[in-house]
């Protein structure tokens, strides 16, 4: 049997990642993001939404954004028309994230654009941008995985996890 391989996180270096904006504008991000979007103070999803345009984010129209919503970058993120996002959804995206028209992701689902190489010994990051196409709905607590397209009209049923692509119109049953 083979040496189990460790990890050296002291060693981990991340310089081709670049999160699209200065350190500046990142903290800004970061706090309002906190005050706005994750404690649930600001109900409204207008507000939300203007402030999402506002760092980048291109967004459509009708679109619903719950409490505690949680977007790493709204610079890499698309949504387009009457899109809603539940309660706690958690899009973390350090690379693109595009929701096409008509898409419901549901309470606390994790939409999840990096990993590491789980091979190298300095842990390098990987990313890789998620599409998840017209109407398609993300029931509950279900997590979607870089490098995947959830299909037109497809279901992820509650607590799926996804690592590769969705059908259209097929339902990812959780088993």
């Amino acid at each position: 049997m083979s040496e189990p391989r460790i990890r050296n996180l002291a060693a981990y270096r991340n310089p081709e990642f670049n999160p699209g904006r200065g350190r500046l504008i990142c903290m800004i991000w970061y706090f309002l993001s906190l005050v706005v979007f994750e404690n649930g103070w600001v109900p409204v999803s207008g507000v939300k939404v203007c402030l999402l345009r506002l760092f980048g984010a291109r967004v459509g129209r009708g679109v619903i954004l719950k409490p505690q919503v949680r977007i790493k970058f709204p610079w890499k993120l698309e949504i387009g028309d009457y899109c809603w996002l539940g309660q706690d959804v958690w899009i973390d995206n350090l690379d693109q994230v595009t929701l096409e028209s008509d898409v419901c992701i549901s309470q606390g689902a994790y939409l999840c654009t990096g990993s590491h190489d789980r091979k190298s010994p300095t842990f390098e990051l990987r990313t890789g941008a998620i599409v998840i196409a017209h109407g398609a709905w993300l029931a509950c607590r279900c997590i979607i995985l870089q490098n995947v397209r959830v299909g037109r009209g497809a279901v992820v049923g509650a607590g799926r996890v996804v690592s590769q692509d969705v059908e259209d119109g097929a339902f990812f049953r959780a088993t």
